[in-house]
């Protein structure tokens, strides 16, 4: 794969991100830690440079899982983890990276990030100029190499810039969902932002593999997704419907042209989970796959029958 750049910063990345959400197994169902070691391993092994997780997946699971499947080859890989809401204070925003370090078994971060604004979930509202202040001192200390940010709006970036450099924005963002579009996206390209997206594939909802009818258990977070609920869903599949022939002409899956096309965006990578390693190689391939512009706009088209009806509410779970 080609590199890219992350942000300002000298970082450079894969334009796919393996993503490890899942590999934390809380809100996830029918997950095995060696299933996602051996997930990791293997986007490694296909040109992948860069894994995401965070503190709160599994209470740090994830991070252990991945410091596991990375091993000796940690230093020529990009680790970003993030710290969670309930914890921005300076001291606690300290006391998080350095527990992360330990899950991770290495001695510094790549990127660190603000996982969801402060006050998200019912957290303390902290400001936000405390918060930059301790990832400063962090950066300054060598235990991170950059500062980005998740699930933050523009006013909110906007904010969190005049206290320190932010190299990324992590947003939810697909074919399927994209309000960043209208909100964050025209700072992060002003600014020179990454865009790492998330549910790049609407968690599986883009590979077609979910019918009208499926309904997911309890414990899967995906149950609360509203893009799975059932008018959401059967606009779905009429787009998706539509997406088979354009796949088909690049004789790639539809998971991979939903990861090509939030590739193609501006400034934007696409950070994809894979709970194995047969979907962590085809999240890896779908780096060959260079859109046409007639392509792109006919999907900006069919996307749009699922977002025009969906509401202004950046969140995607109905939590």
């Amino acid at each position: 794969m080609t590199p890219r750049r992350l942000g300002t910063s000298t970082i450079t990345i894969s334009p796919v991100i393996m993503g490890t959400w899942q590999a934390g197994r809380q809100m996830w169902t029918d997950i095995d830690d060696e299933e996602s070691i051996r997930a990791i391993r293997c986007a490694l092994d296909h040109g992948i440079t860069a894994i995401d997780t965070a503190s709160v997946y599994g209470n740090g699971h994830s991070e252990r899982i991945v410091a596991r499947a990375v091993g000796q080859d940690r230093d020529r890989l990009v680790i970003a983890t993030k710290v969670f809401a309930n914890e921005l204070r300076y001291d606690q925003v300290m006391a998080a990276c350095e527990r992360s370090l330990d899950n991770l078994k290495t001695d510094y971060i790549d990127l660190y990030q603000i996982h969801w604004p402060s006050g998200a979930f019912g957290s303390d509202r902290v400001p936000i100029e405390e918060t930059m202040q301790a990832l400063v001192r962090l950066k300054e200390q060598g235990k991170i190499r950059a500062i980005g940010v998740s699930n933050f709006s523009r006013a909110q970036l906007a904010e969190a810039l005049e206290h320190g450099d932010i190299v990324s924005l992590q947003p939810p963002y697909s074919l399927f969902w994209r309000q960043v579009e209208q909100d964050a996206r025209p700072l992060c390209l002003e600014r020179g932002l990454t865009i790492l997206a998330y549910s790049p594939m609407a968690q599986g909802l883009l590979t077609g593999k979910f019918a009208r009818d499926h309904r997911f258990k309890r414990a899967d977070n995906r149950s609360q997704n509203r893009l799975f609920q059932p008018a959401n869903l059967e606009r779905a599949q009429t787009a998706l419907r539509q997406l088979a022939p354009i796949a088909a002409r690049y004789e790639a899956t539809l998971g991979q042209l939903a990861l090509a096309w939030v590739m193609a965006q501006p400034n934007t990578c696409a950070i994809a989970g894979a709970r194995n390693a047969e979907q962590a190689r085809q999240n890896a391939a779908a780096a060959r796959i260079e859109l046409s512009m007639e392509d792109l706009a006919a999907m900006d088209r069919i996307g749009r029958l699922v977002t025009d009806h969906l509401d202004d509410n950046p969140v995607m779970w109905n939590w």
